[in-house]
C-alpha cells in the first residue's frame, strides 16, 4: 500500500444518546487518529436530582432514556432501597424481573430487526428492506409489541413506566390480567427462536477481536435486575459499590461524553457478547438450545465478533420471552405492591443490565429525604472507548473499499453495539478525503 493519507470523516452520527462524529486517519496503512466524538450538550440529569426527593428518583431517571427507561428504574431502586436496608419481596423482586423482560423484548427486537438487519442484507432503511423481506419486519415489530405490551401492563404505559417505585409497585398486578397476555408471549417465544435461526445465517466479516467483558454477577439467573458484584474477563469479581475503585471515568477532548475504562487504562465491552461471555450456563434452557443450533455454543466458539452480536441478541430476546413466560405462569399476587421505606443519611449503590449492557448508580441521601448526590454511568459511554478501539482494528479493510462500501462498514460495526440509536437507521455520513489518489 502506498504512502498516501486518507481521511475517514462521519459528520453526523445521530441518536447515540445524543449527537456525535467519527474521524479516522491513516497513512501507508497505519492509523495516525481516531475518535469518536459525542458533541451534544450536557443534559445535567446528575444535577437535577440533587436536592429532590428519594421517591422522586425512580420517575426522573426515567426520562434519560425513551427505550430503557426500566433499566434507569430498577438500577436506581436497586441502589437506594440498599442504601435504606429495605429487600423488597420475592413476589416484588419477580414483578420487576417480569417487568425487565419486557424491555429487553421491546428494545432487542427493535435492534435486531430494524436498525441493524437492514445492513447485513444492504438496505439502507428497514421500510426499504419490507419490500422484499415483509415477513422478517412483521416477526421483529410483532415481538416488540409484546414487549411494549409487558411493560405497560406492569408499568402503567409502554415508554417512563410510572408505577415502579421504591419498594416495589403503585399497583400489582392481578393474575387474570397476567394471564392475558400469555398466548402472545408463546407465540412471540416461538417466533424469536426463527429470528435465532435467521440471524445466525446472515453474512458477517470476519472480524475476531481481544475483548475484556464486563457483566453484572451474582446470583443462579442469567442477569438482568439483579446482581451485587461485577464480573471481569481475566479479573477477579468487583463488588458493585467498589465500582470507582476499578473504573474510572475521563473526559477526552474530543468529546462531551465521558468515557469509562478500567483502572488501569484498558478499554471494555459490556453488553449482549459481555453476558453471554460470562453467563451462559444461565441461559433458559431454550434460550440455551437456540444457542446451539447457532452454533455459537460449541467450546471455545463464543463469539468476539461485534458483527455476530445480532445472533446474541436474539438468542436473548428467546431468553426474556422463555423466563417471562415462567413468571407469569408462576405469578403470586404480593400481600402488598410496596413497603415503605425510612430515609436516613446513607449512600447506595445499584447495578443492572440494561438491553445494551451493565448501568451503575450511585446515590448520597440525607435523613430529609432528599438527594445529596447522584452519579449514573449508562452502558453506552462505557463502550465508547472499545468503539473507537474497534474502528482502528477495522481501519485496514476501509483503506481496501470503495466509498459505499466503507461507509456501509462503518455504519455497520457501530451499530453493533446497538448505542442508544431509537429511530433512524441511516445515521452516517462517511466522507474519504485520499490524498495523493483519486476520491
Amino acid at each position: 500500500m502506498s504512502a498516501e493519507e486518507r481521511v475517514y470523516k462521519v459528520d453526523v452520527l445521530t441518536r447515540v444518546e445524543g449527537e456525535g462524529s467519527f474521524y479516522l486517519r491513516a497513512r501507508g496503512g497505519a492509523i495516525e487518529e481516531a475518535r469518536l466524538a459525542i458533541f451534544e450538550a450536557p443534559r445535567f440529569f446528575e444535577a437535577l436530582l440533587r436536592g429532590r426527593g428519594i421517591h422522586e428518583v425512580p420517575d426522573i431517571v426515567a426520562r434519560i432514556c425513551g427505550i430503557c427507561p426500566v433499566a434507569y428504574q430498577m438500577s436506581a431502586v436497586r441502589a437506594i432501597e440498599g442504601a435504606l436496608g429495605l429487600a423488597p419481596s420475592e413476589p416484588v423482586r419477580r414483578l420487576r424481573r417480569l417487568l425487565y423482560c419486557g424491555e429487553w423484548i421491546e428494545s432487542h427486537a427493535l435492534h435486531v430487526f430494524l436498525l441493524h438487519a437492514p445492513d447485513f442484507l444492504g438496505y439502507p432503511s428497514a421500510i426499504e428492506m419490507a419490500k422484499d423481506h415483509k415477513d422478517v419486519v412483521e416477526r421483529g415489530l410483532a415481538m416488540k409489541k409484546v414487549g411494549n405490551a409487558l411493560v405497560a401492563l406492569l408499568g402503567g404505559r409502554a415508554i417512563h413506566p410510572v408505577s415502579p417505585r421504591l419498594g416495589g409497585f403503585t399497583r400489582a398486578p392481578r393474575r387474570r390480567e397476567l394471564a392475558r397476555i400469555r398466548d402472545d408471549l408463546r407465540r412471540a417465544c416461538d417466533q424469536a427462536i426463527e429470528a435465532v435461526r435467521w440471524t445466525a445465517a446472515l453474512p458477517a466479516p470476519d472480524f475476531e477481536q481481544d475483548y475484556v467483558f464486563v457483566a453484572l454477577a451474582g446470583g443462579d439467573a442469567y442477569p438482568l435486575e439483579w446482581g451485587d458484584r461485577i464480573a471481569i474477563t481475566g479479573r477477579p469479581d468487583v463488588p458493585v459499590e467498589q465500582w470507582e475503585q476499578h473504573f474510572v471515568e475521563r473526559q477526552v477532548p474530543h468529546s462531551t461524553a465521558l468515557q469509562c475504562r478500567l483502572a488501569d487504562g484498558s478499554p471494555y465491552l459490556c453488553g449482549p457478547m459481555a453476558r453471554l461471555a460470562h453467563h451462559t450456563d444461565k441461559l433458559h434452557p431454550r434460550a440455551a438450545e437456540a444457542l446451539r443450533e447457532s452454533g455459537l455454543s460449541a467450546p471455545g466458539s463464543l463469539t468476539t465478533n461485534p458483527f455476530r452480536s445480532i445472533i446474541v441478541r436474539a438468542v436473548e430476546i428467546v431468553h426474556a420471552l422463555a423466563e417471562a413466560l415462567d413468571l407469569v405462569d408462576g405469578y403470586e399476587e404480593p400481600d402488598r405492591p410496596y413497603d415503605e421505606v425510612t430515609p436516613r443519611d446513607a449512600v447506595g449503590f445499584g447495578a443492572t443490565e440494561a438491553p445494551r449492557g451493565l448501568l451503575w448508580h450511585r446515590y448520597a441521601m440525607g435523613a430529609d429525604g432528599l438527594v445529596r448526590e447522584a452519579r449514573i454511568v449508562p452502558p453506552t459511554s462505557q463502550n465508547q472507548a472499545r468503539i473507537e478501539r474497534d474502528l482502528v482494528g477495522i481501519a485496514g479493510e476501509l483503506l481496501a473499499l470503495d466509498h459505499g462500501a466503507a461507509t456501509r462498514r462503518c455504519e455497520q460495526l457501530i451499530r453493533a453495539y446497538d448505542p442508544c440509536i431509537s429511530c433512524s437507521t441511516h445515521f452516517l455520513k462517511l466522507t474519504i478525503d485520499r490524498e495523493g489518489g483519486s476520491p
